[in-house]
């Protein structure tokens, strides 16, 4: 197989990543990832490797990388793409090559995103530090959206592709499309129904328009918007820290298990297809866990009785 063969069929993988659900936003970025490796390839056939691509084009691609001191977590989300494109022309019969076996991608250091504490969370968004000199429109919008981030544990991804049926407020649910076209329904806090009630009131009823956040000019709100309405809401309110929709999400997850301590119930709120992202994902309180293993473990009890 030569460059030529392994660059054509890029569109029809991306159809099919399409037809599975597949948001535009993760589409697009494996379509930047593979035409990437495509230039790399390039490169590395030019220099010194020959026209038939093997497993030494990934490896020399692989170096690269590491040579342009990309994060590890960088260099595995890219290796991921090659991998599953590796696959689909297997499956496909384009190829009966494993290119990528053996290929080991730097490890990732476990890290874990910032939560805030719900004080200050409470006071960021109160009504009372609601600043009456802006557009109500554009300060009810934002206010419902970040309630939805912080109480409903929503991607910001999920907030841009709500529709106003998704919201049943008399219920208190919240319809949500996820990743991988996965749906789920989640509780709505009731700061959340107040904030979208309070929207919708000044939400302009615009023909043929069903998303539930839309600009001024009456388009659908984009993500990067509303990283940016709320990176300047946290400015403009004085926050101690920059703040963005991960955080949110971060600081339900890890505020809902330290009071719960149920792990799968935080899990199926956020969507997570397997629990280990969901334990990477939130911070365990474990002085809990320990007391809680101190207090019903059979060993741990017969312990503490010899004592």
């Amino acid at each position: 197989m030569n460059i030529n063969q392994f660059k054509e069929p890029l569109e029809n993988f991306l159809q099919e990543l399409k037809f599975n659900g597949m948001s535009i936003h993760t589409q697009n970025a494996y379509r930047r990832d593979l035409v990437e490796l495509f230039d790399f390839i390039d490169l590395a056939q030019k220099s010194s490797l020959g026209e038939e691509i093997d497993k030494s084009n990934f490896t020399w691609a692989l170096k690269r990388l590491s040579f342009q001191n990309r994060h590890p977590s960088t260099i595995s989300r890219k290796v991921s793409v090659w991998r599953k494109y590796n696959r689909y022309l297997i499956e496909n019969n384009l190829t009966d090559k494993d290119f990528l076996t053996g290929i080991k991608v730097p490890k990732i250091p476990a890290r874990l995103p910032k939560a805030i504490n719900a004080e200050d969370l409470n006071h960021l968004f109160d009504d009372n530090n609601i600043d009456d000199n802006r557009d109500p429109f554009l300060t009810k919008r934002e206010q419902a959206m970040f309630e939805l981030m912080y109480g409903s544990g929503l991607r910001v991804s999920e907030v841009e592709s709500l529709n106003l049926k998704d919201i049943e407020l008399d219920s208190g649910w919240v319809t949500v499309k996820g990743k991988g076209a996965k749906t789920r329904q989640i509780p709505l806090t009731d700061k959340s129904i107040d904030a979208v009630k309070s929207y919708l009131k000044l939400r302009p009823e615009i023909e043929n328009q069903d998303a539930l956040f839309i600009s001024r000019l009456g388009n659908r709100i984009t993500n990067r918007r509303i990283q940016q309405n709320l990176n300047e809401w946290a400015i403009r309110h004085q926050a101690m820290q920059h703040l963005s929709p991960h955080m949110l999400r971060h600081s339900f997850a890890t505020q809902l298990l330290q009071n719960s301590q149920n792990i799968r119930a935080v899990q199926e709120l956020l969507g997570h297809s397997q629990l280990s992202t969901t334990q990477i994902y939130t911070k365990l309180d474990f002085d809990h866990l320990a007391n809680v293993y101190d207090h019903t473990h059979p060993r741990a009890k017969k312990k503490k009785d010899e004592d």
